[in-house]
């Protein structure tokens, strides 16, 4: 019997250990593939404070939030915009009380580094001539950097005539992958896409008046039951992980 005490404090911190490794599991993470560099850069962040590394998926926000709708397992939804948020909190998939809208960004249009345009917003013939030289990458219009992009062209009345000079694209960093690799000389893409590259540079900046705010929410989902999701959470949207975004071009909001 004198062995039995330490056999139990023995178990105990056993115990006790797995409880803390259950508690450290990484959460998933389904974010807008505009996030690359910065959540990654977010996720080491948190790690370094002692917590296990979050796992993150990137791609265009529509496709995340349809795999949410199918039942993929995860824990916190990234969106480039608030329609996919939307949807999702329509359909009761999200905490409601979790949503917050963090981050901004601007519309640009990139160009290889060595290009020398430049985009003229007006007037609109000037803007067709530039955008219409040859393909013109661009998300598909499911994707929020699409929406954006179409948006824009609307409103500055040129979306008629550069629309079948269009290449579409699965999301925004595909269509940045275009411009890169040369097979379309410019593409509508995230100012912080444009950043994350050393081989474009930003050819112009699209007016934030023609169209709809761009904006990043966060939510946890609804079966998220890992503790370690809603601190990560939290992290990300304080004044420290702002600071993080706004290091790679991101607004705080």
């Amino acid at each position: 019997m004198k062995h039995s005490l330490p056999l139990v404090l023995a178990l105990s911190a056993l115990g006790s250990s797995g409880a803390a490794q259950a508690q450290q599991r990484a959460p998933l993470v389904l974010a807008a593939a505009s996030l690359q560099e910065s959540l990654t850069a977010a996720a080491d962040a948190w790690a370094k404070q002692g917590h296990a590394k979050p796992t993150i998926s990137f791609a265009a926000s529509s496709a995340l939030a349809r795999q949410v709708e199918s039942g993929a397992p995860a824990d916190l939804f990234v969106s480039a915009d608030e329609d996919w948020m939307n949807e999702l909190a329509a359909k009761t998939l999200i905490v409601a009380s979790t949503r917050v809208t963090f981050l901004g960004n601007r519309l640009v249009v990139a160009a290889p580094a060595g290009s020398k345009v430049r985009i003229p917003v007006r007037p609109p013939a000037a803007l067709v001539r530039v955008l219409t030289a040859g393909p013109l990458a661009m998300a598909d219009t499911a994707v929020p950097a699409g929406k954006y992009g179409q948006a824009s062209l609307e409103k500055l009345g040129v979306w008629a005539q550069v629309s079948p000079k269009v290449v579409r694209a699965e999301n925004v960093r595909a269509t940045l992958a275009l411009v890169e690799r040369g097979a379309a000389p410019l593409g509508i893409v995230y100012a912080t896409d444009a950043k994350a590259s050393a081989k474009v540079r930003i050819a112009g900046v699209f007016p934030e008046n023609t169209h709809p705010a761009i904006t990043y929410p966060i939510a946890r989902l609804k079966t998220s039951t890992n503790p370690e999701a809603e601190a990560f959470r939290r992290f990300l949207v304080s004044r420290a992980g702002k600071a993080i975004f706004v290091r790679y071009g991101f607004s705080a909001r």
